[in-house]
């Protein structure tokens, strides 16, 4: 059973600092949803309110319509994962699994028979059917994730929270556990929160992503939304790399330090902003091409492509280019930003694009 996840008005305070603002939220039943932000956002906090680890100093927490805010841990059907594994070094991998069915009250307790039956049926869900037997010193990071999890389906609850699942894994094992635990959310279905201060993670394994900062939400919506449309600086600059350029807008033309850099594409106020531009949506092309004027300060590999450093306007730029773009690895250049977020002195952010002038004759790239 899958069950609607809510959150009111929360305040959580310790000592002086205040991890929780106010903060509201509604999951529905089913959904992935990523809590994403920078350390000390909140984010480890807001999940450990939901499972009963903490207690708000105001606000409430609503399972499945009814409010869970006293309920405590045990009673609250919460399944939890922490970054750590966990594990009872003692113990072998089904006793694991089967800790928190064999902790209940013997009233409510399964046999001894249906409890291995079930340990058997998780062990073969996270992919480990045959591991039973061995200890946790025995297995991978990546196998000790998947039985805390299965640890925690054990007792079948009715909302999984995750806390930085995959922290203490190297790339290449959380990439592939990221699509594994996809896989699993779709064939199991629980109401399922994960904190993550990884923008790459989120975006891949979320219904929804809540960014969080200084103990509150900055914006929730889909993977799509907060990375193509972010509603405030603090989230374009935690979505993904990007560039900061402080501007002028006067008529809906933006200049920086008198260069016409790119034109607004919805009524904004005149006077000093800030554009965002990540280095995927910046062209450089040879100096006296459509574009501003630009000089390359360093030229490297990254990954598949070319990182440029620049500065144009005054302000330090990255750009992505091919490895045979025909740009020089130092001097000046032309910059076209193709695309690019305004955030005015006061009021919403507003999609940019290249002034006209940039936008004539062939970039060789």
């Amino acid at each position: 059973m899958t069950v609607a996840v809510a959150v009111e008005n929360a305040v959580k305070t310790f000592g002086t600092q205040q991890a929780l603002a106010g903060i509201s939220l509604d999951v529905e039943p089913g959904e992935l949803v990523a809590l994403l932000g920078p350390s000390g956002s909140g984010k480890t906090t807001l999940l450990r309110v939901v499972a009963g680890l903490e207690q708000l100093d105001s606000g409430r927490v609503i399972l499945d319509g009814a409010d869970a805010s006293t309920v405590p841990v045990r009673y609250r059907g919460i399944g939890f994962v922490f970054q750590h594994y966990a594990l009872f070094r003692h113990m072998n991998v089904a006793d694991n699994i089967a800790y928190g069915l064999r902790s209940r009250p013997r009233a409510t307790r399964p046999s001894e028979g249906d409890i291995a039956k079930r340990v058997e049926s998780l062990l073969a869900l996270v992919q480990l059917a045959g591991y039973g037997a061995r200890y946790p010193a025995q297995l991978s990071g990546g196998q000790r994730q998947r039985v805390a999890l299965a640890r925690a389906l054990a007792i079948e609850p009715k909302v999984l929270l995750l806390d930085e699942p995959f922290g203490a894994l190297d790339a290449l094992v959380r990439k592939e556990l990221r699509a594994w635990l996809r896989h699993l959310h779709e064939q199991t279905g629980h109401t399922t929160l994960f904190v993550t201060h990884d923008q790459e993670e989120a975006l891949e394994l979320a219904d929804r992503v809540v960014v969080m900062s200084k103990g509150r939400i900055e914006q929730v919506g889909t993977p799509d939304d907060v990375y193509d449309r972010p509603s405030t600086p603090d989230v374009f600059g935690f979505m993904g790399e990007s560039s900061r350029i402080p501007v002028e807008v006067k008529d809906g033309v933006v200049r920086a330090e008198g260069q016409i850099i790119a034109t607004a594409m919805e009524r904004v106020a005149d006077g000093p902003a800030v554009l965002f531009a990540r280095p995927h949506d910046i062209t450089v092309a040879l100096a006296g091409t459509p574009g501003a004027e630009g000089i390359v300060k360093a030229y490297r590999r990254h990954g598949a492509i070319r990182r440029l450093e620049l500065v144009v306007g005054g302000a330090h730029v990255e750009a992505d280019v091919a490895p045979t773009a025909k740009v020089p690895e130092a001097g000046k250049v032309s910059v076209r930003f193709d695309r690019g977020r305004l955030f005015p002195a006061s009021g919403p952010g507003v999609d940019c694009r290249p002034p006209a002038s940039h936008q004539v004759g062939e970039y060789a790239i």
